[in-house]
């Protein structure tokens, strides 16, 4: 009991004194006292509980405040995850689409390409001699390609298109290189010039033959002396040996019916 209440208790009972002191018995005072003590004792418990309830009331109130922020987190979280699903779907949607559409190419673009090789086989097959065996190869390869399981269909694809280009590139420059010439009396190694896709000459290697491709008989036709000197230049320049300059040479061409 705090000083406050004992200096209340005092106060009652002097008052009490004061107002009938022979009325007021040992017994009598003895109760009131007890009394005001129960008094404060229970007023005491009742704020303890107060405070008690005041304490749960805060944290409930607190906990109520992080469930709401809880709640609107997960409502946001909630909203985001509909809106991936959605998305999600759309885009399986149109992979499904691809997907069909990428059977339906591969069913149009394989006879596609097994005719783009048979077009070049044939084109090489016409085509003047220069490096036989470097072209059957690369369309040997292809072939081989077309065959494969473990290869993609696009990677299949991007070789064909590497080997056009390769092609295309012939008609666009000159070249020198070392190879055997098949004659029907022996075989020789000489330095071959090829210019673009027009011309394919030779020399041998000591420098006193050369010839010239003739696609009219396909066959190897010798020059005069004379082109010895343009055809020993025009090696030079393939080969970086000379900067590049005007080739007086002879051609054959093939002569188209009308």
């Amino acid at each position: 009991m705090t000083t406050f209440k004992w200096i209340r208790l005092y106060g009652i009972i002097a008052i009490s004194l004061l107002a009938n002191p022979l009325s007021l018995s040992a017994e009598t005072l003895e109760h009131a006292i007890d009394t005001q003590v129960k008094t404060d004792i229970s007023a005491q418990k009742s704020q303890q509980q107060v405070d008690t309830l005041s304490g749960e009331t805060s944290q409930m109130l607190a906990e109520y405040r992080e469930v709401l922020r809880q709640t609107g987190s997960l409502r946001a979280y909630n909203d985001q995850l509909d809106k991936l699903v959605t998305s999600q779907k759309k885009e399986l949607d149109s992979i499904n689409v691809q997907l069909r559409n990428i059977e339906t190419t591969q069913r149009d673009i394989v006879p596609l390409m097994l005719k783009m090789i048979d077009a070049m086989a044939q084109f090489v097959a016409l085509d003047i001699p220069f490096l036989p065996e470097e072209r059957r190869n690369r369309i040997a390869q292809l072939q081989t390609l077309m065959d494969r399981a473990d290869v993609t269909l696009a990677e299949k694809y991007r070789r064909i298109l590497e080997a056009y280009q390769v092609e295309t590139e012939y008609g666009r420059t000159i070249e020198a290189y070392q190879g055997d010439l098949v004659s029907e009396e022996d075989i020789r190694t000489v330095d071959f010039l090829r210019i673009g896709r027009v011309s394919l000459y030779y020399q041998t290697l000591d420098g006193l033959e050369v010839g010239l491709w003739d696609p009219q008989s396909e066959q190897w036709q010798v020059l005069a002396s004379e082109y010895r000197q343009a055809v020993d230049q025009g090696l030079k320049v393939a080969k970086k040996q000379l900067p590049p300059d005007l080739l007086v040479l002879p051609l054959r061409t093939v002569e188209v019916a009308r």
